[in-house]
């Protein structure tokens, strides 16, 4: 994650310093900015020579002073250093400010000298690494080749050939090395009469050495800038991945340890995402670890019922084998057949109960209308003229999102549950109605209520308090327990009371709570 975290902070910075570096909106407004200035220079070179160099002849023609011009040329181009070319306009050439003397057929022509510091060998590398890449993106339409004849005319340049029709024009050129060449040509007129035509040339080294100097300041800052970056990347990733390593590596040592000397560590008092999440896989820990505690409780607590049958049909089994008398084996056979349904009963609860979680969190709710539901159950309940009766009274349109078999699940508990304590000629009342955004059921019994400070205990697993003149084994004790479950998983409540009456106890109150969306 470091080096992703570097390569993404530094891809940003490459693109925009290469943007910069690129230049070539600036590159061509200094080609232009140097061609208009040398063509000032050459117009202010042609004025000059239109008035100094140039006589009238007998028939009213003007011509131009050879020896004047060429003097001229040399001592102008001083102020510039740009060479300076006069051509006629026959297109011989007149005068070129290289020439500094001439010996019969021989001339002693001056060079232009590189401009100091350009030996540097850094800085010459600099260049050439810069000039390499930025002609890979750069994508300039090639220029003409300069080529210096030994006997120039103005045959040899286009824009002396324009000068000397009338016209000033600049050309931007490359010669053999590569390196830019501006050239300029003004005519030099006078009454309107072109004479000659003045020609400046000049390197663009100046442009280039500009450009790079521009350049190498931007690289600078642009090392300066990297380095900070990778600081502040490295800090980033440390601030990132360091915890998220320290979360990773307790979240191993939780998985492979068999105790609970390991937890996860506490990064909430970051106040970010990664405290969040520290605070999550703490919570997901210790809800692991509470499952299973609840498992390894819930194992024993089956255990412990099922031993009980178990041992109740070995000692009935035992007994039989040895008694002679048929009566007597008869009801030992009657407690062995009661004690193989009772766990038969059990198991079918046990089985019910451990699968209740899987089935809930893989089954979407729909919504159910509790009115045509409780309804049914009542009139299904009262269909039985020998148990008490069931009264319902329940609003329309009273609809919650559930799974409607776990719904049913739980009023069949509660109100079977009501019926076993309500004695003859008492009545179960089953209610309901909206209160804000919840719907409430209620369901309640004429028994003797619940035992005092057992109103949650009845909830828990194989929990029994049964009426005296029921008979025992018949019910497992985990179906207020399965109820309980069932109600959190809808993200609703399941309580109990005593209904309580000029302070005596007429009977229990169940109260189901269900949110409406």
């Amino acid at each position: 994650m470091t080096w992703r975290i570097l390569a993404v902070n530094a891809l940003a910075l490459f693109v925009l310093v290469a943007g910069i570096l690129y230049l070539g909106r600036y590159k061509q407004e200094l080609i232009h900015s140097e061609l208009e200035a040398m063509a000032v220079q050459a117009e202010m070179y042609a004025a000059a020579l239109s008035t100094s160099a140039v006589s009238s002849g007998d028939d009213a023609t003007n011509q131009v002073k050879l020896e004047v011009a060429r003097e001229m040329v040399r001592r102008l181009v001083g102020i510039t250093g740009a060479r300076t070319r006069l051509f006629a306009v026959n297109g011989n050439l007149i005068a070129d400010s290289r020439n500094i003397k001439s010996f019969g057929a021989g001339t002693i022509q001056a060079e232009e000298l590189p401009a100091p510091g350009e030996d540097d060998f850094f800085a010459e590398v600099m260049r050439n690494l810069t000039d390499g890449l930025l002609a890979l993106f750069e994508g300039d339409q090639p220029l003409p080749l300069y080529v210096d004849p030994p006997v120039a005319s103005a045959a040899d340049y286009p824009e002396v050939r324009a000068a000397l029709a009338g016209y000033s024009r600049g050309v931007v050129r490359v010669d053999g090395q590569g390196r830019r060449v501006l050239s300029v040509s003004v005519p030099v007129a006078r009454f309107k009469q072109v004479l000659a035509s003045v020609m400046m040339t000049k390197s663009g080294d100046t442009i280039e050495t500009a450009l790079h100097a521009v350049r190498l300041d931007i690289l600078k800052i642009f090392v300066f800038a990297f380095g900070i970056t990778v600081l502040l990347s490295i800090y980033l990733a440390g601030v990132i991945t360091r915890p998220l390593n320290r979360l990773a590596r307790a979240a191993e040592r939780v998985r492979r340890s068999k105790n609970r000397q390991f937890a996860i560590p506490d990064l909430s008092d970051r106040n970010d995402e990664i405290g969040d999440l520290s605070t999550t896989l703490r919570d997901m820990t210790e809800t692991l670890w509470d499952r299973m505690d609840a498992i390894e409780r819930f194992a024993a607590d089956v255990a412990h019922e099922i031993k009980n049958p178990l041992t109740s049909l070995r000692s009935a089994v035992e007994t039989a084998t040895r008694l002679k008398d048929p009566e007597r084996q008869r009801r030992l056979m009657e407690i062995i057949a009661e004690d193989v349904q009772r766990l038969d009963r059990l198991i079918s609860d046990i089985s019910d109960y451990s699968r209740m979680d899987a089935e809930l969190s893989r089954t979407e709710s729909e919504e159910v209308d509790l009115r045509p539901l409780l309804q049914t159950m009542g009139e299904l309940y009262n269909a039985n003229p020998d148990g008490p009766r069931i009264k319902v009274a329940v609003p329309e349109n009273l609809i919650v999102p559930a799974l409607e078999s776990r719904l049913t699940q739980v009023f069949r508990n509660l109100i079977s549950n009501a019926i076993t304590f309500t004695p003859e000629g008492g009545e179960v009342r089953v209610r309901a109605w909206r209160d804000k955004n919840q719907a409430i059921i209620t369901i309640e019994d004429d028994g003797p209520g619940i035992p005092p400070g057992k109103e949650e205990a009845i909830f828990n697993r194989f929990y029994t308090e049964r009426p005296s003149t029921e008979k025992f084994g018949q019910h497992s004790g985990l179906g207020l327990s399965i109820s309980k479950r069932i109600m959190s998983a809808h993200n609703g409540e399941l309580s109990a009371q005593n209904r309580v009456l000029n302070n005596e106890v007429k009977g229990a109150v169940f109260t189901i709570r269900l949110p409406l969306d």
